[in-house]
């Protein structure tokens, strides 16, 4: 049997790069070897594309950003750096001749794993519709449409979906922003960039002197920030999965230690948060936040895999509120995606099988449409 060879790419000029490494690690050691070759390409900070050689330096280098990764999980990304480069014979001679003769890459897929700015946002997704290749996950509109958490609440709305209120502001008249937000939210709210992701430049404003450095450090990341209600009650997530006819993973739980789920609780600090598999909810409300993540997914034109993320509070109408849709959601060790689908009876290396025929799937449905006049 002909082993797929899967193109991994990740990294990328993003605020969530080390994620992107840890999750390209993750998925490589995890992809049946019997059945896939993992190809790992990585972009630097600048956005510099690396050639496999410097890919491993890459990988190999500290991830400053998340300093707390238990022995554990360093001990199984570090064995995964050792299995992704001692490759079997015949792949591992083609990397080879890749650096030193700077030939093609061959490849049949494509799973990008490039979170945030630059890599979930659809610029990415058309590269490769351009090159004409199958790759896992949501198109360009829909990645686009993903990221951007303004226009995906204002689809999500349109949908008939319950979104948490908010507004959005620019730089210039931040301190309108602020005055509106008291006036309409009261305190706590939040400031979040409309475009980025893992809860980088994230805020909890609790009273108007804190305002203004929070606005600022959002704008570091997007000219568009939202400003939003704070909700209080449970952080639940979904994992979504399929084409025309997705489907909902079991539904998790956030806990988390610190005063939100922001940057450090994900992923600094080890017990930054509890995730509870199957959450905290009655039999009627889980179905529910089910039902709503498919909706949210087809809403949003999603495609291949997205976490959808919700609040369950007694604010929201029939007590669920939707958050937002990640179109790549992380795969690191800890992350929530294969962990709900390996609850829901999806091992995690069946689940990137069913992602790679997924995005076969679609390609192969894509070359069926016509792109010429009729004659």
């Amino acid at each position: 049997m002909t082993k797929t060879r899967v193109l991994i790419v990740c990294g990328g000029k993003s605020a969530e790069h080390e994620v992107s490494l840890v999750s390209a690690l993750s998925v490589a050691r995890a992809l049946d070897k019997e059945c896939f070759v993992p190809l790992i390409v990585g972009i630097d900070r600048k956005g510099h594309w690396l050639l496999p050689g410097e890919t491993q330096a890459l990988l190999s280098a500290p991830m400053e950003h998340m300093p707390s990764l238990s022995e554990g999980r360093r001990s199984l990304i570090d064995s995964a750096r050792g299995e992704v480069f001692l490759l079997p014979s015949s792949a591992r001679h083609e990397l080879v001749d890749v650096q030193s003769s700077e030939g093609p890459l061959p490849f049949d897929v494509i799973l990008p794993l490039v979170h945030g700015t630059n890599g979930e946002d659809g610029k990415l997704q058309g590269l490769f519709e351009l090159a004409n290749v199958p790759y896992v996950g949501a198109g360009v509109l829909g990645s686009a449409i993903g990221m951007d958490k303004d226009v995906a609440k204002r689809l999500m709305r349109e949908a008939g979906l319950p979104t948490v209120p908010y507004f959005t502001a620019k730089p210039e008249r931040w301190s309108e922003a602020a005055q509106r937000a008291e006036r309409e939210f009261g305190y706590p709210y939040f400031v979040k960039p409309a475009n980025s992701g893992s809860s980088v430049g994230v805020h909890k404003v609790k009273a108007l002197p804190e305002a203004e450095a929070a606005f600022m450090d959002a704008f570091q990341y997007d000219r568009k920030v939202l400003v939003e209600k704070a909700c209080v009650g449970q952080e639940i997530e979904c994992a979504v999965l399929g084409n025309e006819a997705p489907k909902a993973s079991v539904v998790g739980e956030i806990r988390p230690t610190h005063e939100f789920y922001d940057y450090a609780a994900k992923y600094v600090d080890e017990n930054g948060a509890e995730l509870v598999i199957p959450a905290r909810l009655s039999p009627e409300t889980a179905e529910h936040v089910q039902h709503l993540a498919v909706r949210a997914f087809q809403a949003l034109e999603g495609e291949g895999m997205a976490r959808v993320d919700f609040f369950v509070t007694h604010d929201a109408p029939h007590g669920v509120f939707l958050n937002e849709v990640n179109t790549i959601p992380g795969f690191t060790p800890i992350s929530m995606y294969p962990r709900l689908w390996e609850a829901s009876g999806l091992a995690y290396a069946d689940l990137l099988a069913r992602l790679i025929e997924l995005a076969r799937e679609r390609h192969q449905r894509n070359q069926q449409l016509k792109i010429d006049f009729p004659e």
